[in-house]
């Protein structure tokens, strides 16, 4: 069961994309985390993104907002983080979050869920109906990851051994090419 970060599920979503910025910052700096925010023009590709960052695609945490059908009338609701150079796996998803079938939320649905436009969704749940599930990959690739900070414009680099320690994510394989 992974952690509750602290001051998850405070604020009613959906909430503004500048709020979730300005929490995730706080989160960590309250937490002592090793990050450093980068300030760049908004990017919509992966691949272009890093570029702009001055990062690796690899060392990039792609976050989706998944619905996962887990019976006929429940679903679960999860955000799904892995390398941002490789492909999601959305029956890895649907097993890994104890369903039958997961398909991508809608951008109303991501919104509501995250605060934020799709694109800039950070790797961390503030939600508590946003279950957190994160690929192991994204561990082991890099010893920092670099993400969007609930903005387009706005990325945070930050250790990863310190993200895996604030985050508490559920963890299980998430891409293709994966058993």
């Amino acid at each position: 069961m992974a952690r509750r970060i602290p001051g998850a599920g405070l604020a009613n979503p959906p909430f503004p994309a500048m709020e979730v910025y300005d929490r995730l910052q706080a989160l960590l700096t309250e937490h002592q985390a090793r990050y450093r925010l980068i300030s760049h023009p908004a990017a919509g590709r992966s691949v272009e993104v890093a570029a702009v960052r001055g990062t690796a695609v690899s060392q990039g945490a792609k976050a989706l907002v998944c619905r996962v059908k887990i019976s006929s009338n429940q679903r679960r609701n999860v955000l799904a983080v892995f390398p941002a150079d490789q492909q999601a796996d959305l029956e890895a998803i649907a097993r890994a979050a104890g369903g039958k079938k997961a398909s991508l939320a809608s951008q109303d649905l991501a919104r509501e869920l995250t605060g934020c436009e799709i694109g800039a969704i950070p790797p961390f749940s503030f939600n508590p109906d946003l279950h957190l599930l994160v690929d192991p990959s994204l561990r082991q690739r890099h010893d920092e990851i670099v993400f969007n900070a609930g903005r387009l414009d706005a990325s945070i680099l930050m250790a990863t051994d310190d993200y895996f320690r604030l985050a508490a994510p559920q963890e299980a394989p998430l891409i293709k090419g994966q058993g």
